[in-house]
C-alpha cells in the first residue's frame, strides 16, 4: 500500500514532494525522492520495514507490491521508463502529461492533479513505457474442470487456505485481521486466517440493527476474535463524506454509499491492526449477485470474467482508498493469482445450483462456521450495513427536481442518475474541480454513461 508518484525527466524535486505531500496518508512510516536522468520518482510507506524502492547504480525502482497479486510498479532505466500494473488493478496507478509535455505518475488522482488535469488510468494487466502502452497479462476463462463438487471444493479450500497465509506472511510477524460484514466471503477470510494468529481482530459496520452486524457478531463469536463494532448514524454518515469522497475520488453513488461504512471501519481497524483480510472479489468469482440467476449457465462464465474485471476502479478502489486513508493495508485473498485461475476455471453449475450462489464456496469452507452464516443469502454492501435508505431520502429531501434536471449532465457528457449521486457530485467537484476528463473514474455497471 505504498505510494507513488514521479514524472518522467530529472531534476522534478519540487513538483514530485508536491505530489507525495497529496499522499501523505499511504506511507507515514517513510518518505524519499529518487533522482535518475529518465525520472525523478517519489515514494512514501505504511511500515518501518520496506521494498518500496531500490536503487542500482544505472536504474531507480519504486512500487507498491505489499500482497500477492497486487502490483504497481515504476521504472527508470537505462532505455527509459516503464509504468506497469497487476493484472486486476488490485493498486491503483494513473498516468498522464503535464503542461510541459512531461510524463507524470501517481498512485492516485488527487496527486495527480497536484502537476496536471490530464489524467488516465494505466488498465489493469499493462505496461506503458512513456511513447506505448501494451496488455502483458489478460485473465482468460480456462476450459472447465472436469471433477467432482468434492474434489473442487477441497481443491478450492486449498488454495484460498494458502493465499490467505502468504497475506499473514507478507505482514512480518504482525496481527493481521479482517473486515467481517457477516457474509460467506468476509467470514471465509476470518476463518482461514483464524488458526495461524494467537489472536485476531475483526471489524463490522453498520446503522444500528443492520443484519451485516447480527451475522459478524455471531461469526466472530464461533472464531473467538476481539471483535469491534461500528456502529454509524445517518449524520455521522454525512459528516464523513467529504472525506470519503475525497479519498475515494469518485461520485459513483452505488460505490460511494458501500465506501462510507469501509471507511469509517478502515479507521477504527487502523488503530489496533496495520493490515486487514477483505473477501473482495468472492461475489464476481462464484456468482453472489441476485442478477446473475437470470443469465443462463452458458453464459455465466463470461459474465463473471466481465464483472471482475470492472473490479478495479469500482470495488477495488474502494477497498484500496478506504484502507489507505487511515495508512491500513487491505488483502484480497480472493483475487491471488492462484485462487483467480482456478475459480475461473470451476464450472458454472457449482457456482449456482438450484437458486443458491456461490454454492461450491460454501461447500468449500463448511465446519469452518455457524450454519446460519454460512447460509446466509447474498445482500449488498450497503443493503447489508443498512445505509442505502436514509441516504437516498437525505438527497430526496434536499435536491428539488429542478435542480436535479439542471445539474445532471455533466462536462464530460455523463448525466446523473439519482440525486444521490448528485449531492455526492457536488461534494465531488468541491474537491476537484469541474473535470472535462473523467475516463479513469469507474462506474458500477448498470450505471449508464449518457454519449458513451
Amino acid at each position: 500500500m505504498s505510494g507513488i508518484v514521479g514524472i518522467a525527466a530529472a531534476g522534478e524535486d519540487a513538483r514530485v514532494e508536491r505530489m507525495l505531500d497529496r499522499l501523505a496518508h499511504r506511507g507515514r512510516a517513510g518518505r524519499i525522492v529518487l533522482g535518475h536522468p529518465a525520472a525523478t520518482a517519489g515514494v512514501l510507506w505504511p511500515r518501518a520495514q520496506t521494498d518500496a524502492y531500490a536503487e542500482a547504480p544505472d536504474s531507480i525502482t519504486v512500487r507498491d507490491s505489499a500482497g500477492p497479486g497486487r502490483l504497481a510498479q515504476v521504472e527508470a532505466g537505462p532505455k527509459g521508463i516503464t509504468l506497469t500494473r497487476d493484472q486486476l488493478g488490485v493498486a491503483p496507478l494513473y498516468y498522464g502529461r503535464t503542461a510541459d509535455g512531461k510524463l507524470a505518475f501517481a498512485s492516485e488522482v488527487k496527486a495527480m492533479l497536484a502537476v496536471t488535469r490530464d489524467v488516465r488510468e494505466l488498465p489493469p494487466g499493462c505496461f506503458h513505457d512513456g511513447c506505448r502502452q501494451e496488455r502483458y497479462s489478460d485473465p482468460q476463462l480456462p476450459a472447465p474442470i472436469e471433477d467432482t463438487p468434492e474434489a473442487i471444493a477441497q481443491e478450492l479450500r486449498r488454495r484460498l487456505a494458502t493465499a490467505v497465509q502468504e497475506c499473514i506472511r507478507i505482514s512480518n510477524g504482525c496481527e493481521v485481521g479482517a473486515w467481517l460484514s457477516g457474509g460467506i466471503d468476509s467470514s471465509t477470510m476470518a476463518a482461514l486466517a483464524r488458526p495461524h494468529q494467537n489472536r485476531m481482530a475483526t471489524f463490522a459496520a453498520g446503522v444500528a440493527g443492520a443484519p451485516d452486524l447480527e451475522y459478524a457478531r455471531a461469526a466472530a463469536d464461533f472464531l473467538h476474535t476481539e471483535h469491534h463494532e461500528v456502529i454509524v448514524s445517518l449524520q455521522e454518515m454525512l459528516a464523513a463524506l467529504p472525506a470519503v469522497i475525497y479519498h475515494l475520488e469518485s461520485f459513483d453513488a452505488l460505490l460511494v454509499r458501500s465506501s462510507i461504512t469501509n471507511y469509517l471501519v478502515a479507521k477504527v481497524a487502523s488503530q489496533h491492526v496495520p493490515a486487514v483480510l477483505s473477501g473482495e472479489g468472492g461475489d464476481e468469482l462464484f456468482a453472489g449477485y441476485a442478477y446473475l440467476q437470470t443469465i443462463v449457465p452458458q453464459e455465466l462464465p463470461a459474465e463473471l470474467l466481465d464483472i471482475t474485471g470492472r473490479l478495479h476502479n469500482t470495488a477495488l478502489q474502494r477497498v484500496d482508498r478506504s484502507a489507505a486513508a487511515h495508512g491500513l493495508l487491505a488483502q484480497v485473498p480472493f483475487l491471488t493469482p492462484e485462487v483467480l485461475a482456478y475459480a475461473l476455471s470451476i464450472p458454472a453449475e457449482c457456482k449456482l445450483r438450484d437458486g443458491v450462489e456461490k454454492w461450491i464456496l460454501r461447500r468449500a469452507v463448511a465446519g469452518l462456521l455457524p450454519d446460519h452464516v454460512l447460509n446466509r443469502r447474498k445482500a449488498k454492501f450497503w443493503e447489508g450495513a443498512g445505509v442505502s435508505e436514509q441516504l437516498a431520502a437525505y438527497a430526496e429531501e434536499r435536491i428539488s427536481s429542478g435542480d436535479f434536471h439542471r445539474e445532471r449532465r455533466l462536462p464530460n457528457g455523463w448525466e446523473l442518475n439519482s440525486k444521490e449521486e448528485l449531492m455526492y457530485y457536488r461534494i465531488f467537484r468541491e474537491h476537484f474541480g469541474d473535470l472535462d476528463e473523467l475516463s479513469w473514474m469507474g462506474r458500477t455497471k448498470g450505471a449508464t454513461k449518457a454519449g458513451a
